[in-house]
């Protein structure tokens, strides 16, 4: 009845989108201070866990039952009720079961919040950040799902998303953005990373699992799945040789942090394109995903936004750049949708409105939501346990054991 070829590769994908959980844990972990590695990983981790009960309880209902042209699906699927383990993905498919569809969308729930909390390392209580992740994904992540993947509002108006530059870059760095200004500053911004290794085994965990991301958003195997596997790749290679270089000549050496950031920055910033343009476009995404974010990076420190990790620049911008770029280079002979230099003003007018106003959404309803889970319990931890690092004041772990022989 299946498709084992096809099962196989979706089981695959699922698995190194997973795989970039960890894969951010890593990269934010050694970007943090060494007093606050557990906190920013715990944040991380706990994402898989408590995304898992929602995604099953009712995410992926709301993602991907009814609801057609709307903004949010319906109940229906409530625990995957009336869904059998051996059903075929998208009604009567022969290529695999809808259990792995499930699984797969569950990776994208799972990593989508975590992003944002590069921002407000070391400034968030645990208890406030659970009460976030539920209240985020409920109200910002699952409408945007629906909308764009699930058949929903957006979806009927046109717009396209490949991987997830709007439904996860995008509404993550803006949500971001909102959370920094919301929680204010840290008291001590003069935290260098704690290990560069350890951003590197993160940054590799993650480029690995993005050809899951983004090859895996085909969700069949064909020739669109190998084009968006190679766009990725060098997306993000090109990305990481532009910020070396502009890092380079601005600040007088290479450095290995920003070809590791310039990385991230193509990877993000191809998904929404990467099975929509030609190779040739996404060089040109990967190098302006860089420009853009350098500079993005660059007016956060001069206006003193204290985004840690510098989630907005990356991510946000780079969610925003690919969905617009998306709307230039798309064409209709590689996935049947023409972009801008085809003379399609209306797709990329769609694409451009579709992202400013879900980066807008995220960041207003992101710092409504904070204020009201302060009232519920502080958002912001106290100034000793900012002075004493999130590990012990909050987690009471230490990452090392400096005493240890």
């Amino acid at each position: 009845m299946f498709n084992t070829g096809t099962t196989a590769f979706m089981i695959l994908s699922t698995s190194l989108v997973m795989l970039m959980t960890p894969g951010l844990a890593f990269f934010y972990g050694g970007l943090a201070s060494k007093r606050n590695i557990l906190g920013i990983m715990m944040q991380t981790f706990a994402s898989m866990g408590i995304t898992t009960v929602l995604w099953i309880a009712f995410g992926y209902s709301l993602c991907f039952s009814g609801g057609h042209g709307s903004v949010i699906g319906n109940f229906d699927a409530l625990f995957l009720s009336g869904i059998p383990f051996s059903e075929a993905f998208k009604g009567g498919s022969d290529q695999y079961p809808t259990f792995i569809f499930v699984a797969y969308q569950m990776m994208f729930a799972i990593i989508t919040p975590a992003l944002i909390t590069g921002a407000f390392i070391n400034r968030v209580t645990f208890k406030a950040y659970l009460w976030f992740l539920i209240g985020w994904q409920i109200f910002v992540y699952y409408p945007f799902v629906h909308m764009v993947w699930g058949g929903g509002l957006l979806a009927d108006w046109g717009v396209k998303d490949f991987a997830g530059g709007l439904v996860v870059h995008a509404i993550a760095g803006f949500a971001a953005l909102a959370s920094v200004f919301y929680v204010g500053k840290r008291e001590d911004r003069q935290s260098p990373p704690n290990s560069v290794p350890l951003v590197a085994i993160g940054t590799g965990l993650l480029w690995f699992g993005w050809y899951g991301f983004n090859a895996g958003s085909e969700l069949k195997v064909n020739d669109i799945t190998t084009l968006a596997f190679l766009n990725t790749d060098v997306a993000a290679s090109f990305a990481a040789v532009t910020w070396l270089i502009m890092e380079w000549i601005h600040v007088g050496k290479p450095k290995f942090v920003g070809l590791l950031t310039g990385a991230v920055a193509g990877l993000a910033t191809i998904t929404p394109a990467a099975g929509f343009v030609p190779l040739w476009a996404a060089i040109i995404i990967g190098i302006t995903a860089s420009v853009v974010a350098y500079l993005a990076v660059r007016l956060k420190t001069k206006l003193g936004w204290d985004d840690a990790l510098d989630v907005w620049g990356v991510h946000g911008m780079g969610g925003v750049t690919g969905m617009i770029l998306l709307g230039v280079f798309a064409s209709g002979a590689i996935n049947g949708q023409s972009g801008l230099i085809e003379g399609n003003v209306s797709f990329f007018l769609k694409e451009t409105a579709a992202v400013i106003g879900g980066a807008a959404y995220a960041f207003i309803f992101t710092y409504v939501l904070l204020a009201i889970i302060n009232k519920i319990t502080p958002v912001k931890v106290s100034l000793e346990e900012e002075e004493e690092g999130l590990d012990i004041a909050i987690l009471g772990e230490k990452a090392y054991d400096e005493g240890a022989l």
